[in-house]
């Protein structure tokens, strides 16, 4: 009995997931480790350099749960981001066969980034409820939705990137470099409400900054987001991935041939 092509893109995108892990961590478990020292280390740095201030601006909210729901998503949206964007050169000499299609290796890529940092989220939760940390879970479909959406924003923005790393060998040099002031205008260290309001307007365009703060808003107790849409992230989130998608469908071809 033949398969559905369904079926089959799942297949390919287990292998190359499986791959990816192999290729990522190899034997050592020194990999894993880094995994969760890498954002650890940030949060810890972070809360030493910010802690005070924060706790004298939110003397009510637990500024490392704020912190954490912001470090978390954009990790995500980071790390999809940059390893998109070789992925193609990565993985080029599975391509001969049929099965194998360059959008599956970017696929198998989001999916292990996505999981390895939740059970990071996981852990460092469950360490700030050990430290006594307030934070609350009763907004989970809140949660849910915004990184279901951010995985769809950060997939649409791996598409892109991917493609025009195929097209422009200077891009995957600069493609990276890009992401890193997005860090700074996305209100990961601090919540929006810190930043002047007549600043709001400019850094509302920004999607991650709302995926941040309806992550802090679903989880920590008396958070509000003022500004933030759920509506506009799935606008964004659906368009970028509709882009991504076009791009992918125009140039998949060339990139299998370049």
């Amino acid at each position: 009995m033949s398969r559905s092509s369904m079926e089959i893109q799942c297949s390919a995108v287990k292998a190359l997931f499986f791959r990816e892990i192999r290729t990522r961590f190899g034997k050592y478990r020194l990999g894993y480790i880094w995994s969760v020292l890498e954002p650890s280390s940030h949060l810890v740095i972070l809360i030493t350099i910010f802690g005070y201030i924060m706790h004298r601006t939110m003397p009510d909210i637990s500024y490392p749960a704020c912190l954490l729901n912001g470090v978390i998503p954009y990790f995500i949206f980071s790390s999809v981001a940059t390893r998109s964007v070789n992925a193609i050169d990565a993985n080029r000499g599975l391509f001969n066969y049929r099965p194998v299609r360059p959008i599956d290796t970017l696929l198998a890529r989001t999916l292990l980034e996505t999981i390895i940092y939740i059970i990071v989220y996981a852990l460092l939760m469950l360490i700030l409820a050990f430290l006594g940390e307030n934070f609350s879970m009763s907004k989970l479909v809140l949660l849910f939705t915004t990184w279901l959406l951010l995985i769809i924003f950060s997939l649409g923005t791996g598409l892109i990137f991917m493609v025009l790393g195929q097209l422009s060998p200077e891009a995957e040099k600069i493609l990276p470099i890009i992401i890193k002031p997005v860090y700074f205008i996305s209100c990961v260290m601090f919540p929006i409400h810190a930043v002047p309001k007549e600043y709001w307007h400019y850094l509302l365009w920004n999607p991650v900054v709302h995926i941040v703060e309806l992550s802090r808003e679903a989880v920590v107790p008396g958070y509000v987001s003022e500004g933030v849409s759920l509506g506009f992230l799935a606008i964004s989130s659906v368009l970028i991935l509709f882009i991504g998608l076009a791009l992918y469908r125009t140039y998949e071809e060339k990139m299998l041939t370049s």
